[in-house]
């Protein structure tokens, strides 16, 4: 369990969601690990709160998909299995089509000026080995185009996916070799934007978000295989 655990305080917000958005930014950030268990008693003492809200948030989490119950064992943060990275693909996909889609209809010179600097301050990020960087970098190129769509419910959706997507990003750019990949792709989808071929737009997009699931199953799979091997050998 993270040591350096701490509320992220919100006034507006109940006790509950506080503890509910702590927990679930240090699972999506890989600061709780898979397999870690939650124990609300631990978790109480160092957030500085009753088991409650703990209980509660945990509750949450659940309903998202992040902790998991098993028995005899409790809450435990829920391991990242090829299945729910082609879940939340294929939604990320349909949703990011729509959103280049959109944005090529309407897109202003000044707008695509400031996706080229967002482009070009994740290259900027590939120069050093700070991955949450780079990650953040590549959000906000992301992020940007779907507030370009104008359309709250996509933006709020997408941001949803966003943060579910986050634990495989992470593992995708831990490979170096994917960064320049990842930046001409970048590069395709704003000269597909630029031209306002919608087309263009959408097969960039298509190539972007497969060449990451390939690469992240590839990621998974041997990961399984190495704790398959582990285990076989400890019988």
């Amino acid at each position: 369990m993270v040591e350096t655990l701490e509320l992220q305080m919100n006034e507006y917000l109940p006790l509950r969601d506080v503890v509910f958005q702590t927990l679930r930014q240090a699972i999506l950030r890989n600061e709780i690990k898979p397999g870690e268990r939650l124990m609300e008693i631990h978790l109480a003492q160092k957030l500085g709160v009753s088991r409650t809200p703990v209980r509660e948030a945990i509750r949450m989490l659940e309903l998202e998909g992040l902790v998991t119950t098993i028995p005899r064992r409790g809450a435990v943060v829920a391991e990242i299995t090829i299945s729910d990275l082609e879940d939340v693909l294929e939604v990320r996909l349909a949703l990011e089509e729509l959103a280049v889609q959109n944005v090529c209809r309407r897109l202003t010179g000044e707008q695509l000026s400031q996706l080229e600097e967002l482009a070009d301050e994740f290259r900027a990020t590939l120069n050093g080995d700070d991955v949450g960087a780079c990650a953040q970098a590549d959000m906000n190129f992301h992020d940007a185009i779907y507030n370009l769509t104008g359309n709250r419910r996509l933006v709020q959706i997408l941001n949803n996916l966003r943060e579910q997507m986050y634990r495989y990003r992470m593992e995708y750019l831990k490979d170096k070799d994917s960064h320049q990949i990842l930046a001409e792709e970048h590069a395709e989808i704003l000269q597909a934007l630029k031209e306002h071929d919608e087309q263009k737009a959408l097969e960039a997009t298509s190539r972007h978000i497969a060449r990451q699931k390939e690469h992240i199953i590839a990621e998974l799979s041997r990961k399984e295989k190495e704790n398959k091997d582990k285990t076989a050998k400890t019988r």
